[in-house]
């Protein structure tokens, strides 16, 4: 399943922010004139990552079933609002 999302570089640091402040994510500023910044995840980060990873699996199994339902739904919408 492939998504045309695009992330504004505001809607994206302030998610980084979040995370970071959650405690999932660290943040190291390197502190030089063309800014470098890198981010890793924190062991409670890791921790999330290893549960989300069965989640990800089923995704990956029933992509083709989830893009089925959202073209129904989408279908669906279509028709109430005609």
């Amino acid at each position: 399943m492939q998504s045309n999302l695009a992330v504004s570089d505001k809607v994206l640091i302030q998610q980084l922010k979040e995370l970071q402040a959650d405690g999932i994510i660290d943040r190291v500023d390197f502190g030089e004139i063309t800014p470098k910044v890198e981010y890793s995840l924190t062991a409670f980060g890791k921790t999330l990552g290893k549960a989300l990873a069965p989640l990800c699996e089923w995704g990956t199994k029933y992509s083709r079933d989830v893009e089925a339902i959202m073209a129904r739904r989408k279908a669906r919408e279509h028709r109430h609002a005609a």
